[in-house]
C-alpha cells in the first residue's frame, strides 16, 4: 500500500516507460509515412476511432471498479481479523481462569500466553499462504518486477515460513504444520484442540468455551474469505478482451489523427505523435492500475498491507498481556507499506 500522499511523477514514469517508448514508435511511423512520404491514404476518419475509444473507456472503467471491490473486500476482511484479534486477547485472558483447576496462576499465564503466540503464528502462515505466486498475478509482469525490485521488499518473498514459526511455537508444532498444505488453517485447527484441553481441566467453562470457539470460526471465515480472493482471479475473458481492445485502440488512434492535425497545416502534423501517444497512455496506464490492483494479496505497491497489520495485532496483544520483546511498528520503505 503506498503511504504517501501520492505516488512522485518519477514513480510513474518509470513504471510506464516502456509504455511510453512504445507509443510514441506506434504513433511516429504512420505520422511520417504520412507527411514524410505523402501516404495520404493512412488517415482514418475520427468518429469510429472515438467511438472505439469510448467502448474501451467503458471496459476499462468496469475493470478498474471490479479490480476496487476485490481490494476493498479485501480490506474489510483483514480489518475484521484485526477486530477479532483484539477480542482473541481480552476472551483469553478474562476467560481463563484457574479457580476451578489445580494448577496456578503462573501456570494459567503460560498457557493464555501458548494461545496468543499461536495466533501469531497463524497470523504469519496466513501472510505467506497469500503472498505465494499465482501464475494470474501482475507482480509476475516485467514493470512490476522492476517497480518492487527498485522501490520496496516483500518479506514474505525474501523470508522462510518455518523460521518465522518458530519464533511463536514450538518445534514439534511447527514440525507437524509444515507437513500440512493448509498451514493456516491447522494452526486453528490446535487452538480448537488446546481449547478442548482447557476446557477438560477446568479452566474454561461451558459458555466461554463456546464464545472462544465462535472466535476460531470468525478466524476461519476470514481466512476463507482472503483465500477466495487470492485463488478466484478476475475473469480472464473480461481481462483478456479488455487487453486486445486496448491495443487495436492505440494502435488505431495515430490514424485518426492524423487528418485532425493535417488540418493545422504545415509541420503542426507532427503534434500527431505526442498527443497520440499521451492519449494512448492514459488507456494503458488505467488497464494497468486496474490488473495491479485485482489481486490485493501478490505483494505489489498497492497490496493491502497484511504485514504491517500483523505486526500492529501483534503489538496490541503483547502490551495486552504485558508481554516482552514487543516489536517495532513497520515502517513504510519508499513510501510502501507491505
Amino acid at each position: 500500500m503506498h503511504a504517501g500522499k501520492n505516488f512522485s511523477l518519477r514513480e510513474v514514469l518509470f513504471w510506464t516507460r516502456k509504455d511510453i517508448y512504445f507509443l510514441l514508435i506506434v504513433a511516429l511511423v504512420p505520422t511520417f509515412c504520412y507527411a514524410v512520404l505523402d501516404w495520404k491514404f493512412l488517415s482514418i476518419p475520427w468518429l469510429p476511432i472515438a467511438l472505439l475509444g469510448t467502448a474501451v473507456a467503458f471496459m476499462v472503467g468496469f475493470k478498474n471498479n471490479a479490480s476496487y471491490e476485490r481490494m476493498w473486500e479485501a480490506r474489510r476482511c483483514w480489518g475484521a481479523i484485526v477486530n477479532a484479534s483484539r477480542s482473541w486477547g481480552i476472551m483469553i485472558r478474562d476467560y481463563t481462569s484457574a479457580k476451578n483447576a489445580s494448577i496456578t496462576e503462573t501456570e494459567t499465564r503460560a498457557l493464555q500466553l501458548q494461545l496468543i503466540h499461536r495466533h501469531f503464528a497463524w497470523l504469519t502462515a496466513l501472510r505467506f499462504q497469500l503472498r505465494e505466486n499465482r501464475i494470474w498475478e501482475a507482480i509476475n509482469k516485467k514493470h512490476n518486477q522492476e517497480y518492487k525490485n527498485r522501490w520496496f521488499s516483500v518479506a514474505e518473498h525474501t523470508g522462510d515460513m518455518r523460521t518465522e514459526l518458530e519464533k511463536y511455537i514450538p518445534p514439534e508444532e511447527v514440525q507437524l504444520v509444515m507437513r500440512k498444505s493448509n498451514k493456516a488453517a491447522q494452526l486453528i485447527s490446535i487452538q480448537s484442540e488446546q481449547l478442548k484441553q482447557l476446557h477438560q481441566m477446568g479452566l474454561i467453562d461451558d459458555f466461554r468455551h463456546m464464545e472462544l470457539e465462535k472466535m476460531l470460526q470468525e478466524f476461519y471465515n476470514q481466512q476463507g474469505v482472503s483465500e477466495r480472493i487470492k485463488n478466484f482471479p478476475y475473469p480472464r475473458q473480461y481481462a483478456t478482451l479488455n487487453l486486445y481492445f486496448i491495443k487495436i485502440f492505440i494502435i488505431l488512434l495515430p490514424f485518426g489523427m492524423l487528418q485532425e492535425f493535417n488540418k493545422l497545416g504545415g509541420h503542426l502534423i507532427w503534434l500527431a505523435v505526442p498527443f497520440s501517444a499521451l492519449s494512448a497512455w492514459i488507456f494503458t496506464t488505467m488497464e494497468k492500475i486496474g490488473e495491479s490492483t485485482e489481486s490485493p494479496f501478490e505483494g505489489s505497491a498497492n497490496d493491502i498491507p497484511i504485514t504491517t497489520m500483523s505486526r500492529a495485532i501483534e503489538i496490541d496483544l503483547r502490551e495486552m498481556y504485558n508481554d516482552g520483546d514487543i516489536p517495532l511498528p513497520l515502517k513504510p520503505e519508499n513510501n510502501i507499506l507491505m
